[in-house]
C-alpha cells in the first residue's frame, strides 16, 4: 500500500491513507483523484450541501466492492468533526455527518465514502412555526422534520422509458413550475434518472413539503398522463415516468449535488443550465470530466434563489377538496391517517 498524503482543508489538516488504492475501476481512478475532484469543485459543490447532514454510502474496497450505508458517524471521530441529531421515520435517532467544509467531506472519502446522500433541512434548522402537529393513523405523534428547505423530485424512468422521456418530463416540470411562479433547476442523478430541484423559503416542514410534491405529481400526470405518471405501484405506471413525491417524505435523503456515484465509470450527479439538457449525456459526466466543465461554466446553480410552495399547497387542498386521498407512503413509514390501503391493486382485487 502507498503512504499516507496529508491534505491541508479549511484550516485542518486530513490525513489519505492508502492514496493510491483504486476505487474506481473503469479509468483506474483512485482514493486520492477522488479528494482532487472534490477539491476542484469544493465552492459549487458546497453552496448546494453546506450545513446539511448528510447520509454515509461506504465502500472501503471501492465501487466494485462490498457496500453499506452508514447513518451514525463512528465513535472515534476528530474533535472538530460536526454531527447533528438526525430521525427516521420510527422516531430513531442518530448523529449524523454535517457537510461543514471541504475538511469533512475529505474526511468520509478517506473513510472509503462514494456516495454523500444529502436531508433537506440544515443542521441548524428550527421548527418553522407554521407547521401543524402531524400525527399517524394510530394518533401518535410523528418526529418533527425541521424547516425543509428543498423540494426533489426525482424523476424514475419505468421498462420502456429512457433519457428522451425524461428529458421531456424535467422540461414539463419546470414548465409546470414556471406556470406558478416557481424557479426549477435539474441535476443528473449519477444513475439512470434526472432530479428536479426547488430552493424554498424556510417556512414549511417536510410533512408540508411532501404535500406540495404529491400535487405537483398528480397534475403534472392529469396534463401529461402519456408520459407522465403519479401512480407510486409499479404496475399501475406502464411505459411512463414516475414523479416520485416520496423522496420528500420526511427524513428521507436524496444523493447530492456534485456528488461522485458508486459506478466503476465514476459518474456524477452534475447540475444543469436548461438549455443543456438536449444535448447532454450523462454518462459522460464524471470525476474526470465535470471540473473542466465547471471552469469552463461555472456553476448553473449559483444564482439560485428561495421560493414559496404556496401555489402548490393550494393545488394540494385543491385535490383534497375534491375527494383525493394521500398518496401512499413507503413501507417504513407508519400508516398516515387519510392514506389509501397499503396493498397492491392487483392483489387488493383479488381479495375482493
Amino acid at each position: 500500500m502507498s503512504s499516507a498524503v496529508d491534505i491541508e482543508a479549511d484550516g485542518r489538516t486530513v490525513t489519505i491513507s492508502n492514496p493510491d488504492k483504486i476505487y474506481f475501476g473503469k479509468r483506474g481512478e483512485t482514493k486520492l483523484d477522488l479528494v482532487r475532484y472534490y477539491r476542484s469543485v469544493a465552492e459549487p459543490f458546497l453552496r448546494t450541501v453546506r450545513d446539511r447532514p448528510v447520509m454515509l454510502e461506504r465502500y472501503p474496497d471501492g465501487a466494485s466492492g462490498k457496500s453499506w450505508f452508514q447513518k451514525r458517524v463512528p465513535k472515534s471521530v476528530p474533535n472538530w468533526l460536526q454531527t447533528t441529531e438526525v430521525s427516521t421515520p420510527n422516531g430513531t435517532t442518530s448523529d449524523a455527518l454535517v457537510a461543514a467544509d471541504l475538511a469533512h467531506i475529505l474526511w468520509a472519502v478517506n473513510l472509503g465514502v462514494l456516495g454523500f446522500h444529502v436531508w433537506p433541512t440544515h443542521a441548524d434548522a428550527a421548527e418553522p412555526g407554521t407547521a401543524p402537529a402531524v400525527y399517524d393513523a394510530a394518533g401518535t405523534l410523528l418526529p418533527p422534520t425541521g424547516v425543509t428547505d428543498e423540494l426533489r423530485i426525482d424523476l424514475d424512468p419505468s421498462p420502456g422509458t429512457g433519457l428522451d422521456e425524461l428529458r421531456q418530463t424535467a422540461l414539463r416540470t419546470r414548465d409546470l413550475c414556471a406556470e406558478l411562479g416557481i424557479d426549477s433547476r435539474v441535476k443528473t442523478s449519477g444513475s439512470r434518472g434526472l432530479h428536479v430541484y426547488i430552493l424554498l423559503e424556510p417556512r414549511w416542514d417536510g410533512y408540508q413539503v411532501r404535500d406540495a410534491a404529491v400535487a405537483l405529481a398528480r397534475e403534472l400526470e392529469r396534463r401529461h398522463s402519456d408520459l407522465i405518471t403519479a401512480q407510486w405501484w409499479k404496475e399501475e405506471r406502464g411505459r411512463r415516468i414516475f414523479i416520485d413525491y416520496n423522496q420528500n417524505a420526511p427524513h428521507r435523503t436524496v444523493f447530492g449535488a456534485w456528488c461522485v456515484r458508486p459506478k466503476v465509470g465514476g459518474q456524477v450527479s452534475t447540475p444543469l443550465a436548461w438549455d443543456e439538457l438536449d444535448t447532454i449525456v450523462p454518462d459522460d459526466l464524471t470525476l474526470a470530466t465535470v471540473p473542466a466543465r465547471v471552469a469552463e461554466r461555472g456553476d448553473p446553480w449559483a444564482d439560485r434563489t428561495p421560493q414559496s410552495i404556496e401555489p402548490l399547497l393550494k393545488m394540494s387542498a385543491r385535490d383534497r377538496d375534491s375527494g383525493l386521498m394521500d398518496a401512499p407512503w413507503p413501507p417504513v413509514y407508519p400508516k398516515m391517517p387519510d392514506e389509501p390501503p397499503r396493498v397492491q391493486p392487483s392483489r387488493a382485487r383479488k381479495e375482493e
